[in-house]
């Protein structure tokens, strides 16, 4: 049973109370906080994001003629219906279905980007995209340096959905992030929400560098919000402040980002502790100064992605934190993240970084 605590149900077996009665197992491990559109991006339709994403790539595809999108079944609307009746709108020189090979689909988009096409490359699992690790980190990645600036593939978009979905075990719950952010010359970002997903890819789309999307799958229907319905930008690179605090600084991105936002009500309902909680939205580049003002303001921090700790995206964060805030921090720089082990089938709740987990870290740094 997920959803109820051990010492809740305790507590309602003590009055008698059957405490799986009516209940259901769930995955979501979050609660899905929507945001409000800026006023001047006009008219909003509710939107998951699954939709939110088709209509970016849909006004790509209007806007620019060069665009194209493929992978596997994409054609057919996708394993997740991303794509779904693009293809009849577009046709199938537009919208294409490519073989089972990763190394392949990336390549291929490499080549169209570099001659002048807006190219949208789809790897069905974020898991499966390493084998194309080596076209995406020795060929798109140095392209533009290697001609000297004579050649470029920046028309390139890779979209991937990626990280935990409550039954996806090893092979399709993983977040390879951290990967790619060693890269230079690559542009990769984790939205957490409708509205950000359809503007990050907008602008993924027009930029000059080739970037990688990583899309939570567990919110393409878990997340709905009132989207803007034309075309608008998030600005690759710059983190959202999404709550406002003085005691701590939390850092994430994606899914998780939600986790986080539930945390600080909590524990400032419940604790009196005030955090601010930042999503880093882009995790190459990242918005050092946004992170590293707030966590010289609050003096403690906590950073949590649900990708393994060793090595994870985190590590960066907390390395330039403890290096630019030093004179400034009240206490270690901890991080909550996945385990470093393979992401685990029936054991998934206890791998990932839960609230639960969120909030002793919280204690923890407030006594450190």
């Amino acid at each position: 049973m997920i959803g109820v605590t051990r010492k809740t149900a305790r507590a309602l077996l003590s009055r008698g109370v059957n405490a799986t009665a009516g209940s259901t197992r769930t995955h979501m491990h979050f609660k899905f906080q929507p945001d409000d559109a800026p006023a001047e991006l006009g008219a909003t339709e509710k939107t998951n994001m699954c939709n939110a994403i088709k209509s970016a790539i849909d006004i790509q595809l209007a806007r620019d003629e060069s665009t194209i999108i493929f992978g596997e079944d994409v054609k057919f609307g996708g394993v997740f219906r991303c794509t779904d009746g693009l293809m009849d709108k577009y046709g199938s020189d537009r919208v294409f279905n490519t073989p089972l090979c990763e190394q392949g689909i990336a390549g291929f988009g490499i080549g169209a980007a570099v001659a002048g096409a807006c190219t949208i490359a789809e790897i069905q699992f974020a898991d499966y995209i390493f084998p194309a690790f080596d076209q995406i980190v020795n060929e798109a990645a140095k392209y533009r340096y290697r001609s000297g600036n004579e050649f470029d593939c920046g028309k390139l978009t890779i979209r991937s959905p990626c990280s935990a979905v409550g039954h996806g075990a090893h092979y399709h719950s993983q977040s390879p992030e951290a990967y790619f952010a060693h890269t230079p010359g690559l542009k990769v970002c984790v939205p957490r929400s409708p509205i950000q997903a359809k503007g990050l890819l907008l602008s993924a789309f027009e930029d000059d560098n080739p970037c990688i999307v990583f899309e939570p799958k567990i919110l393409y229907r878990a997340a709905e919000e009132q989207v803007p319905v034309g075309h608008y930008k998030i600005p690759l690179g710059k983190a959202d402040i999404l709550r406002e605090g003085t005691d701590m600084t939390m850092l994430s991105w994606g899914t998780q980002v939600h986790v986080a936002r539930e945390v600080a009500g909590i524990v400032e309902e419940e604790l009196g502790i005030s955090i601010e909680v930042i999503d880093l939205v882009s995790i190459a580049p990242w918005d050092r100064e946004t992170v590293c003002n707030s966590v010289s303001k609050t003096g403690r921090c906590i950073i949590t992605h649900e990708a393994p700790i060793t090595c994870g995206f985190g590590a960066e964060l907390q390395a330039t934190i403890t290096s630019d805030c030093f004179f400034d921090l009240e206490a270690p720089p901890a991080r909550v993240c996945g385990l470093d082990t393979p992401f685990p089938h029936v054991h998934e709740p206890f791998y990932m970084p839960t609230k639960w987990k969120l909030i002793q870290a919280v204690k923890a740094t407030m006594d450190a």
